[in-house]
């Protein structure tokens, strides 16, 4: 916890390279102190087919999923960042977006929370 999957359209891998958008997004969000830096998680998932409003012509967003707890100005402050550094990178395009959404703790599960030997629950037994 936390992921951050970037979806975007395959040419602004023309622009930057998968690595530098995700060294940016991960970055970014370890730089608010909000995440352990080993726990943040980052994904990029270009598109080749997609539709667009007239005359726009590429997109990126970022879908951010926390785990509850943080309160609405610091989700806002994390979107704006990621919003920003990627902005400097991305100059041209058409659609650059990010949001950040919440994990319920008592909806979540994992690795560690399934195993039998994690009696107190900690979502990070064993890793």
């Amino acid at each position: 916890m936390p992921h951050f999957i970037i979806d975007c359209s395959q040419d602004i891998l023309q622009l930057r390279t998968p690595e530098e958008l995700m060294d940016a997004v991960y970055e970014t969000a370890d730089a608010t102190g909000l995440f352990a830096p080993n726990d943040i998680k980052v994904r990029l998932q270009p598109y080749q087919y997609y539709r667009l409003g007239t005359g726009k012509k590429n997109f990126l967003h970022v879908f951010g999923y926390i785990m509850g707890g943080r309160t609405t100005e610091q989700k806002a402050h994390l979107s704006r960042q990621i919003s920003t550094r990627l902005s400097k990178l991305l100059t041209d395009v058409s659609f650059l977006s990010v949001n950040i959404n919440d994990f319920e703790a008592a909806t979540y599960s994992n690795k560690a929370l399934i195993n039998p030997e994690n009696i107190d629950k900690d979502r990070h037994f064993g890793l």
